[in-house]
């Protein structure tokens, strides 16, 4: 895989070549999201000379026809004057002026459209307003594709159109040609990954061989949660010759803060913000980060220099109501994620991000409107599932939240909080096997928040299963103390189990030491002396364990597990020496 990745990219000036080519042909339609990703590769790689830089492309008959009419258009369109610039377009001949032609119908959609959404202050209306210029232009568009007559860029607006009539199976087939007749388009790349919903979907896409590709794959496993082969790709990309890109750098930072690697995370977005200190892409996301260190000096010194750079971007206005929210000022917060819905309302962190703050707020309702939009914009949005699931839970709707906490896990299947939630719902609906199962498997995944072992020991502890409840309070305990860890809101509860088990077990030495750790805290130091003064007065009594008793001593964990039950396997009881921080 290394070697065919490194022949795609052998030649790094004939790359740069097409990207300043490409760049070009998009800022003449005003694609421009594609002409800054392209112009940022461009800048990474080393400068060519004057004589092997690319011309321009060369005009046709009809593009000189259209000449006087597309640059009068293009002015218009520049200035966000949608149907000023369709209207002297129309009867244009050329490919590029009919692009513009058709793009412009559809952005003066969308923009009709998002002054309604932003009108409409009722949330149930929002996801109601359409573009209806859309049906014309599919019309239209399926006219030309049919006679062949629509180039990579046509390909590429004929998807979208299809896209947001939700066709979404002609649209991928359309985004799939349009990626061989125009492959180094990267806009077309990204509607192709708003498509793709898992791997397997993927393998049966015949995509072109080139060297984008490899940053198509390398997004989309960033997109689906398959971390490990992103930042495979990024590192391949890196070594292929872009290590001075500020995008494989930002998608590298994203990539760990998925998998919640938060230090690699903050170190690679502070070092990101040195090399493009007026940087706003992405900042957002380096906000939620510093929110959940509750870093607030680093969150007020990153909002402030946001709103000097420019006030009114989304990404500032989410890293404000971040900031708001560290400060508990629920209400300020919320206002600025509206404020950032009102410049784009199909920004997806911001609806997530105000479903959180009506949580605080207990407003539910508004949650769940909030976590509904932020899905109807990305379904693979696992916080939106996840915040839906928490939403019916505290309205104790236990089969809702179970729906919803499957789907978030379906996204992030090795994601702990999102099987701890899980377990809990099977809990509350008394099917304890899943709630078994979704705790174990929470533990072997890596507990983030360490409470899936106390979970299940709860668990057993409700089905009188002893022996199963001492051995997992056991790893708790011991995974505790390994990371360095002192205080955790169960460990008392831990001690104090242990204690009465190994009394009854008639193991004094051992509930004796667990009762004298019971001392460390204030919820069980009484029964910990009460506990030793009762082993105190047996031990005068010289009684000594049966046989019987203890044969009941815990167990660790093996390494696998059974569907329905913790297994078991006898060994000596808990050596309290290895744990003590």
């Amino acid at each position: 895989m290394m070697a065919a990745t490194s022949g795609l990219f052998s030649d790094l000036r004939e790359i740069k070549k097409q990207l300043l080519s490409i760049s070009w042909l998009c800022r003449e339609r005003g694609l421009m999201h594609s002409v800054k990703w392209a112009s940022e590769l461009a800048f990474s790689l080393e400068s060519i000379p004057l004589n092997e830089l690319p011309s321009m492309p060369a005009l046709t008959e009809e593009d000189a026809q259209d000449l006087d009419a597309f640059t009068l258009a293009k002015s218009y369109f520049d200035l966000k004057e949608y149907d000023r610039a369709a209207y002297f377009l129309r009867g244009c001949k050329s490919q590029k002026a009919y692009f513009l032609y058709m793009y412009s119908r559809y952005l003066s959609g969308e923009k009709r459209k998002d002054d309604e959404t932003v009108d409409s202050l009722g949330p149930l209306e929002k996801g109601q307003v359409k573009n209806e210029a859309l049906r014309e232009l599919r019309v239209e568009l399926s006219k030309k594709h049919k006679a062949r007559e629509l180039d990579g860029f046509g390909l590429y607006l004929y998807g979208v159109v299809l896209r947001k009539l939700d066709l979404v199976k002609e649209a991928l087939d359309v985004f799939v040609e349009a990626t061989h007749v125009l492959p180094l388009h990267w806009g077309t790349w990204l509607e192709l990954c708003n498509l793709i919903t898992d791997k397997e979907m993927l393998k049966f896409l015949t995509l072109p061989d080139c060297w984008i590709k490899e940053f198509f794959l390398a997004h989309i496993y960033t997109e689906q949660q398959l971390i490990e082969e992103a930042l495979q790709k990024y590192q391949s990309l890196i070594d292929a010759g872009f290590s001075k890109s500020t995008y494989i750098i930002s998608q590298i930072a994203v990539a760990y803060h998925n998998i919640r690697d938060i230090d690699k995370a903050l170190s690679i977005f502070n070092e990101l913000r040195k090399q493009d200190p007026y940087r706003i892409e992405n900042m957002d996301t380096f906000s939620n980060l510093l929110y959940v260190r509750g870093l607030k000096p680093e969150l007020s010194y990153l909002a402030h220099n946001l709103c000097d750079i420019d006030k009114y971007r989304v990404e500032t206005c989410c890293v404000i109501g971040n900031y708001y929210s560290l400060r508990s000022q629920h209400e300020k917060a919320a206002l600025y994620f509206q404020r950032a819905l009102k410049l784009n309302p199909r920004y997806l962190g911001a609806w997530t991000l105000m479903g959180h703050e009506y949580m605080e707020m207990k407003n539910t309702s508004a949650a769940i409107q909030a976590y509904r939009h932020a899905i109807e914009v990305n379904k693979r949005d696992y916080r939106a599932w996840y915040g839906l699931g928490q939403t019916y839970e505290i309205l104790k709707m236990p089969f809702y939240c179970l729906y919803y906490y499957r789907r978030a896990h379906q996204l992030r299947p090795n994601d702990s909080r999102m099987l701890v939630a899980l377990g809990e719902c099977y809990e509350k609906l008394n099917q304890l096997v899943g709630a078994k199962k979704c705790y174990w498997r929470a533990y072997a995944v890596g507990d983030v928040e360490k409470m899936a072992l106390v979970k299940l020991a709860k668990l057993h502890e409700q089905l009188n299963e002893s022996e199963q409840a001492a051995q997992c309070y056991i790893k708790y305990i011991q995974d505790i103390y390994s990371c360095g860890i002192v205080e955790h809101q169960e460990v008392s509860t831990a001690f104090r189990y242990l204690a009465q088990y190994y009394f009854k077990c008639k193991l004094w030495d051992e509930a004796s030491a667990c009762a004298q750790k019971c001392f460390n805290f204030n919820d069980t130091r009484e029964e910990g002396k009460a506990l030793l003064r009762q082993i105190l007065q047996l031990r005068n009594q010289n009684e000594s364990p049966s046989a019987d008793l203890q044969s009941n001593a815990p167990f660790l964990f093996p390494q696998s597990v059974s569907a329905s039950n913790t297994p078991t396997r006898r060994v000596s009881p808990l050596n309290l020496s290895s744990v003590t921080p």
